[in-house]
C-alpha cells in the first residue's frame, strides 16, 4: 500500500470491505499451505479478518467501520509501530494478488476512507503454473517440501484407468435439453438489469468462445512429435490457451490448423514457452493461403453458376465513444460498435467494411502495421474506422494509410483511449480546414480568407504593370522602311 505519510493511515480512519466470492475448504488449504509461507501469518490473519467482515453466506460490501477494530483484532498497538506493521501486512497481500486497496476522499468533509477488495486465491494448478509464486515458495520452504506439498493437492487417477485407451465425451449440451422462447428482447427487463448492476463490479469477459480446447489438441497432435511435451504443458498455462484461442479467432483457424502450427520447428523456446511473434507470423501466412484458396474456389464455382441479384444483395453487410459510420447505423448501436472496436481482431473488423472478400492490398497494408509496427489491436481498429468509415475514405492509398499509422507511432498512441482522442482531434482539424477552404473562416495572422492563398498573397511583391490605355497609332511606310534597314544592319553585324 502506497502511503506517503504514516498519519494518512491510522486507526481512526474508516474502511469497508468488498467481496464477491466465498472461500471453500480447498481455498482455505491453499491460503494456509501456499500463501501463508510467502506472505506471513500476520498477512493471512489480516486477510481472514477482512473476509469475515461479511457473513459467510453473503457477498458485496461491508459496513463502514473504524480501522481500530483491525488493529485490535490483530493484536497490534495503536501507535506508529502498529500502523507500520499493518501497512506491511496489507502490502504483502497486495503483492501476492489477494487484496486490492483503494483510498476514497470526500472533498466536502475532507475525510479519507479505505476500501479493501478481496480476491479469491488461485487454485493449486493455477498457483503452480505461476513461475513467480513457485520460485518464491521454493525459496521460503525448500525444493523438497515444495514437491511434496504440490503432490498433496493433486490426487492420482485410479490405476485401473490405464487399461482404457479411448476417452469419449458424452456430455449433453445446453441446447439439446432446454429451449428458450424466441421472443424479442424485453426493454424493461434490460433497463432493470442495468440499473441493478453494480458500477464497481468487474465487467464480464468479452473474449470470443473457446474453440481450441486442450483435450482436442492432444487427440490430434502427433505422439512422436518433438513438441508433444510442450503442448502437454499448455494445460497448466491458461493464459497461453487464451492467447491460442484469440489467435484462432483472429485468423479463423481450427484445431487441426493450430496443431499443424505448433508442430513446426522454431515455435517453442527451450523452456517450453511459445514464441508468439513467430506463431502469429505463420498463422497470418496460413490465413492468407486459405483466403487465396477460397477466392480460387469461388471463381471456379462462379464459372458454372450465376448468383441472383437478390442473393448478392443479401450477402452484403450493410472514457469517449466514436460515432457509427453511416453504413453500420442500421445494424448496431453506438455501444456495440465501440465494443467491437475494443475487442474484435483487426481481421474481423476489416471484413465488416467489405461485402465480399477483403482486397489483398488492404490485407497486406494492415498486416504490416500489425506485425512490423506492432500496434495493438484496438488501435488498428480505430485506424480502420478512421480511413474506411469517415468522410475522407476516397483517399484510400497505401501512402495515406501508412502516414496515419506512422503518425500514431510517433505520437506514442498505444491504447484505445489515446487513439479515440487522436481521431477526435483529426476530425476537428479536418472540419477547420474544410471551412477555410470554403472561405467561411479567416486565417489567423493576416486577415485574409482561407483557401491557401491569403498568406501567400501577402508576401508577393508589388510588380509594375504596363497598361495599354492609349490610342492605336499606325506606322507610316517611311518608318517601316527604316525599321527594316535597321534590322538588316543588325543582322549583318552579327
Amino acid at each position: 500500500m502506497r502511503v506517503s505519510n504514516i498519519l494518512e493511515f491510522t486507526e481512526n480512519h474508516r474502511y469497508f470491505t468488498t467481496r464477491h466470492f466465498a472461500l471453500s475448504a480447498l481455498d482455505r488449504k491453499v491460503l494456509t499451505s501456499l500463501y501463508q509461507p510467502m506472505a506471513g501469518a500476520l498477512s493471512i490473519g489480516f486477510y481472514q479478518l477482512l473476509y469475515y467482515q461479511l457473513a459467510e453466506d453473503s457477498a458485496g460490501y461491508s459496513k463502514l467501520q473504524q480501522q481500530r477494530g483491525l488493529f485490535l483484532g490483530l493484536g497490534l498497538d495503536l501507535s506508529a509501530a502498529g500502523r507500520s506493521q499493518l501497512l506491511e501486512a496489507a502490502s504483502r497481500l497486495e503483492a501476492v494478488g489477494l487484496v486490492q486497496s483503494f483510498r476514497h476522499h470526500n472533498p466536502v468533509t475532507e475525510e479519507t476512507l479505505y476500501e479493501y477488495v478481496l480476491i479469491r486465491p488461485l487454485h493449486a494448478a493455477e498457483f503452480f503454473s505461476n513461475i513467480h509464486f513457485t520460485l518464491l515458495l521454493r525459496d521460503k520452504i525448500g525444493k523438497s517440501a515444495l514437491i511434496e506439498l504440490r503432490s498433496t493437492f493433486s490426487a492420482e487417477p485410479p490405476a485401473e484407468l490405464a487399461r482404457f485407451v479411448n476417452r469419449e465425451e458424452v456430455t449433453v449440451p445446453f441446447y439439446e435439453l432446454f429451449r428458450i422462447g424466441a421472443g424479442t428482447i424485453d426493454p424493461e427487463l434490460e433497463a432493470g438489469w442495468a440499473e441493478a448492476a453494480s458500477g464497481s463490479e468487474p465487467p464480464a469477459s468479452a473474449q470470443p468462445p473457446a474453440r481450441i480446447r486442450h483435450s482436442d489438441m492432444l487427440l490430434r497432435f502427433p505422439r512422436g512429435s518433438g513438441n508433444r511435451s510442450y503442448v502437454e504443458k499448455l494445460k497448466r498455462a491458461p493464459e497461453s490457451m487464451e492467447q491460442l484461442n484469440y489467435l484462432a479467432y483472429k485468423f479463423d483457424l481450427e484445431v487441426p490448423e493450430i496443431c499443424r502450427l505448433l508442430d513446426e520447428d522454431g515455435i517453442f523456446r527451450n523452456d517450453g514457452t511459445l514464441l508468439w511473434d513467430e506463431l502469429q507470423s505463420r498463422a497470418n501466412l496460413m490465413y492468407r493461403q486459405d483466403r487465396k484458396r477460397d477466392e480460387e474456389r469461388a471463381r471456379f464455382l462462379a464459372r458454372g453458376e450465376v448468383r441472383p441479384a437478390a442473393e448478392i444483395e443479401d450477402s452484403a453487410s450493410s472514457a469517449v465513444q466514436l460515432d457509427i459510420p453511416e453504413r453500420f447505423q442500421a445494424e448496431v448501436t453506438v455501444q456495440r460498435y465501440n465494443e467491437m472496436l475494443r475487442r474484435e481482431p483487426y481481421t474481423r473488423m476489416l471484413e465488416r467494411y467489405f461485402p465480399g472478400a477483403v482486397p489483398d492490398a488492404f490485407i497486406r497494408i494492415f498486416e504490416r502495421i500489425d506485425i512490423n509496427y506492432k500496434l495493438p489491436e484496438p488501435v488498428i481498429n480505430i485506424l480502420i474506422h478512421y480511413v474506411l468509415g469517415m468522410s475522407h475514405a476516397q483517399r484510400l492509398t497505401k501512402s495515406f494509410i501508412d502516414s496515419i499509422a506512422s503518425n500514431m507511432l510517433a505520437k506514442g498512441i498505444d491504447t484505445l483511449d489515446k487513439a479515440v482522442s487522436y481521431v477526435k482531434e483529426q476530425e476537428k482539424l479536418n472540419a477547420t480546414l474544410e471551412r477555410r477552404r470554403r472561405g467561411e473562416e479567416p486565417v489567423r495572422g493576416n486577415g485574409q480568407h482561407a483557401g491557401g492563398r491569403g498568406r501567400a498573397a501577402a508576401r508577393k511583391p508589388a510588380m509594375p504593370v504596363v497598361k495599354d490605355d492609349g490610342a492605336l497609332q499606325e506606322v507610316t511606310p517611311e518608318e517601316r522602311q527604316k525599321m527594316r534597314e535597321l534590322a538588316r544592319r543588325l543582322k549583318e553585324e552579327k
